[in-house]
Parts: structure tokens; C-alpha cells; sequence
């Protein structure tokens, strides 16, 4: 007996062959997206078929048409844009249905004008979670979980006994971001301490500060002039987003010895126990990203038993019609009244003091020795 040749596949129908086990995890997923939201376009025109009929038929005081506001609302929620469209056309025909049915029809101009309003809230909503590629309320809770890494993410690092940390930051608006935010890090004896203010204010701020705060972060544990490679970064940056000001504290545990440098910030101020005056920084530097090459005038010193150190953006200094200089020496004279007391206990009643009156993003860091 003579065998049968083999039948011949054509090659690129071999190689698509070959590559559906790789295909099918990914048409699971999108099946089984796109199953649930055709489950639900068909529940809701269910719903709203049943209303429409019911509320003609047999009474609209039970089976009101203000329902299909809320099938509405839960079609923007959760469907996509275009199964969003289709149960729209459904909700305007059951509306047209329950109209003419009665001599005095259940359908007025307000249910209309409010369902319009709904109608457009929704496709605004179902356009915008299309462009992210969320359902529901994923995009939310997206950003709740950004708001509380950037929390965390500004949190000084567990200090020894004998010290003591306070950080106080206070978004314009009563928002959860901003463009002030704080990166730390702890290495053995070592801490740095990075105070950072993005221009702007409020949430129009606050998105680039996310981006920068995770890129500051990194930098901060992985450079040794952190300021000089944060303006390469930013002056490699295209376009003009704002400028960026900041302050770095290198702070030895061991020693109390301290190095200052600041790029275009307000200056870091000190509490001498000894004199109990406070005492302005000389560091300074240029506003990062506007040169390709930074140079920076550093402060060092030592904390002392019962010393202080006071980093703060221009939140707390700055206001409309007033000079900085004038900002400056207001925030002395309170640290002067409320911080003797007790640094952690008053250092958010500092910041209240200084913020009342004028909508802006307040960031404060205190870092003493008991």
C-alpha cells in the first residue's frame, strides 16, 4: 500500500496556527469584557422597555420615567461608548412611547430637560473612561491609590530616639495634589530630605508633581549631588511646563552635621537653642531646569541638643501685595510664638497660621533634637 502525502499547509497559515496558544489568554480577557458589558446594554434595555410599557399601561405614579435617569447614570458608569449609544436611542423611544399615551402625559419639559442634562453627563463620562481604558469607578480609585503613595512617599523616614521629624503639607483648595511635595530617604546615619515646589497650584499642579516626585525619588538614593542631577533632568525636558524650585538637607544622625543646598527655594531656616533665635540659611542657587550647568552656594552646620531646622515652600511666605522679605519675617515671629512648645505638636498650627487668607499650596518639614 502507498501512503497518502502529507497535505500541505501553506506557511503563514502554519505560523497563525502556531501562535494561537499565545492569543488565547488575551481573547479570554477581551471576551469576557466585552460579555459583560453586552450583559449589562442588555439588562438596562430590558429595564427600560419594561418601564416604558409599564409606566404607559398601568401606572406611571409606580413605574415613573425619572427610572430612566438612573439607567442612564449607570450606563455612563459602566458601559462602553458605543453600547452607551444604543441604550440613549432606546431611552429616547421609551420616552416618545410614554408621551402621547395619556391625555395628560407622564413625560413633562423638566423630565426632558433633566434627562437631557443626564444623557450628556453620561456620554461625557463613558468618553472619558474610553480614553483611559477604565470601567466604572477604576479611574477614582486610580487615584486614590496615587494620592496615598504620594502620602507615604512624603513621610520622613523612622528617626532615632533622641531626634524628631514633622512634615505638614497643605494643597490649595482642600485638594488631595498639589505642586508642593516632599522625598526622603534614610541610609545607616545618613537622611536626605528634599523639599520641592512645581509652579502652579491645586490639582493643575499637582499632576506634574506626581510624575516628579517618583523621579525625584529615585534620584534622591542614587546620586550624590541630587539638585545638579534634578535640573539635568528637567533641562532635558521639551517644552516649558513652569519651573521647579527645591532644597536638599543631608543630615548625619551620628553628628548633627548638616549640608544645605537650594535651587531658586526660600532659604531653610535654624532654631539656635542656645540664643533661641531662629537663623536664615545662606544657601542659594538658580531655579532648576533653566540652566544646563547648576551652581549652588551650600550651608553646613551642626544641631545641637534642642536645635531645629525649618524647610518650607514659598506657600508659607508669599502673598499677594506683600513683599517675601515681609512673608519671611512673619513666619519667624510665629515659629517664635507656637514652636517652643513643642515642634510636633505645633508645627500644623504653624502652618494654618501662615496659610490663613490666601489660597496656595503650603509644604513644611521640621527636623529637631529634642
Amino acid at each position: 500500500m502507498t501512503s497518502r502525502p502529507a497535505p500541505l499547509i501553506p506557511p503563514r497559515l502554519r505560523a497563525l496556527l502556531a501562535r494561537v496558544p499565545l492569543l488565547v489568554p488575551s481573547v479570554r480577557f477581551v471576551r469576557k469584557v466585552w460579555s459583560k458589558d453586552r450583559y449589562l446594554l442588555i439588562a438596562l434595555v430590558m429595564l427600560t422597555v419594561v418601564i416604558g410599557v409599564l409606566d404607559a399601561e398601568v401606572s406611571a405614579y409606580w413605574f415613573s420615567p425619572s427610572l430612566l435617569i438612573l439607567f442612564t447614570l449607570i450606563g455612563g458608569l459602566q458601559l462602553r461608548l458605543r453600547s452607551l449609544t444604543i441604550l440613549l436611542c432606546v431611552v429616547v423611544a421609551a420616552l416618545a412611547y410614554m408621551g402621547p399615551i395619556r391625555e395628560v402625559p407622564s413625560v413633562g419639559p423638566g423630565l426632558l430637560i433633566t434627562m437631557a442634562f443626564t444623557a450628556v453627563l453620561a456620554w461625557m463620562m463613558a468618553r472619558t473612561r474610553g480614553k483611559l481604558g477604565v470601567q466604572g469607578l477604576r479611574g477614582d480609585a486610580m487615584l486614590l491609590e496615587l494620592r496615598d503613595r504620594l502620602k507615604r512617599q512624603s513621610e520622613l523616614p523612622p528617626l532615632p530616639k533622641d531626634w524628631g521629624g514633622k512634615v505638614v503639607l497643605k494643597q490649595a483648595g482642600g485638594s488631595s495634589f498639589g505642586g508642593d511635595f516632599v522625598v526622603s530617604m534614610r541610609e545607616g546615619d545618613r537622611v536626605r530630605v528634599a523639599v520641592v515646589d512645581v509652579s502652579g497650584k491645586g490639582v493643575d499642579a499637582g499632576t506634574r508633581a506626581l510624575m516628579l516626585s517618583g523621579t525625584f525619588g529615585g534620584l534622591l538614593g542614587s546620586v550624590d549631588d541630587f539638585l545638579a542631577a534634578c535640573n539635568s533632568y528637567l533641562h532635558r525636558q521639551l517644552g516649558d511646563e513652569g519651573f521647579v524650585t527645591a532644597v536638599h538637607l543631608e543630615l548625619d544622625l551620628s553628628t548633627g552635621e548638616y549640608t544645605i543646598t537650594s535651587a531658586g527655594h526660600p532659604p531653610v531656616v535654624r532654631f539656635d537653642a542656645g540664643s533661641g533665635t531662629w537663623r536664615v540659611s545662606t544657601a542659594k542657587g538658580v531655579v532648576l531646569g533653566v540652566v544646563p550647568d547648576l551652581a549652588c552656594e551650600t550651608d553646613s552646620g551642626v544641631l545641637r541638643k534642642g536645635d531645629a531646622l525649618m524647610l518650607f515652600t514659598d506657600g508659607l511666605i508669599e502673598q499677594p501685595g506683600r513683599d517675601i522679605d515681609a512673608g519671611l519675617d512673619r513666619l519667624l515671629g510665629e515659629a517664635e510664638r507656637l514652636l517652643p512648645s513643642g515642634f510636633r505638636d505645633k508645627a500644623r498650627q504653624l502652618v494654618q497660621s501662615m496659610s490663613s487668607g490666601h489660597n496656595d499650596d503650603c509644604a513644611l518639614v521640621l527636623i529637631w533634637r529634642p
